[in-house]
């Protein structure tokens, strides 16, 4: 049986909202005449909702979240520009996500089933895949694209207009100033890669042959006695048949003449994953 939709009479749902099913809003609630919060969506308490912003079925916000606010561009001139949250999503204490920037691509969007602990923060234009976790304080510039199951960890900041591929794991605070590419595990002040997220390889069921050939195509890919470029075309033969490979080497192609592929750390092992059971 769906739940009746309930609003607690401190908060103010402005005319043209949309509420879906079942949404349960909470005391001191501010909720825009643009937004749309689909189907069984809480607003726990003291949740700001402004903008042209979305919100999926099933997702739960926490106090002091503020979703759609405007932009932190001063090249934005004000036009209406969209937020997209996905289905399922947790939204913790005093998280923020902002609207595109008019001047760009006009619309931020965030997955389903993404997990956005205590003051986190997306901003605008950024693109985030389904199934992300962002720990306290993790921080997402403008313009940056996130791929599926990213894992952020706590007071991490990535960098405007940075890829972070899918899998891939982002240490605690961390400086990310340069793509991560897909599988890798990525950490430090200016962050260097520190091989592959075998454990994380493992949870997702990829079968252990297929990480074993993630494993020799990362060591072929940097490679030290020759350039990535070089690497990356050496790989994309030997590695044709990995699926998984083929991801991390498209992944480097894709990049932008402007846009640096972090590496791995000077000194250390080429890949510092572990493999053991």
């Amino acid at each position: 049986m769906t739940r009746e939709t309930a609003i607690h009479p401190s908060s103010v749902i402005e005319p043209g909202a949309q509420l879906g099913a079942g949404v349960r809003i909470g005391p001191f609630c501010h909720v825009g005449a643009d937004a749309v919060l689909g189907d069984g969506v809480e607003l726990i308490s003291h949740v700001a909702v402004r903008g042209a912003t979305t919100i999926g079925a099933g997702t739960q916000v926490y106090p002091m979240a503020t979703l759609g606010a405007p932009p932190q561009n001063t090249r934005h001139k004000g036009g209406r520009t969209t937020l997209t949250i996905g289905a399922n999503c947790m939204i913790r204490e005093g998280v923020t996500m902002h609207v595109g920037t008019d001047t760009s691509r006009g619309a931020t969007e965030v997955g389903d089933n993404g997990n956005f602990l205590a003051y986190a923060h997306i901003a605008h234009d950024c693109v985030v895949g389904k199934n992300a976790t962002f720990a306290n304080g993790a921080t997402l510039g403008g313009h940056c694209e996130v791929g599926d199951n990213v894992n952020i960890g706590g007071l991490t900041a990535v960098h405007q207009f940075v890829r972070v591929g899918d899998n891939a794991f982002l240490a605690g605070c961390s400086a990310i100033v340069g793509d991560v590419i897909p599988f890798a595990v990525a950490s430090g002040n200016r962050a260097k890669l520190r091989g592959l997220n075998i454990i994380g390889l493992k949870r997702s069921g990829l079968p252990r042959a297929e990480i074993y050939l993630l494993r020799r195509a990362y060591r072929t890919i940097f490679d030290r006695s020759r350039t990535v470029a070089e690497n990356v075309e050496l790989a994309r033969v030997e590695f044709s048949g990995s699926a998984a490979a083929m991801k991390i080497i498209d992944f480097i192609s894709s990049r932008g003449k402007r846009q640096y592929t972090v590496p791995p750390l000077k000194g250390g092992a080429v890949d510092d994953g572990d493999d053991e059971d």
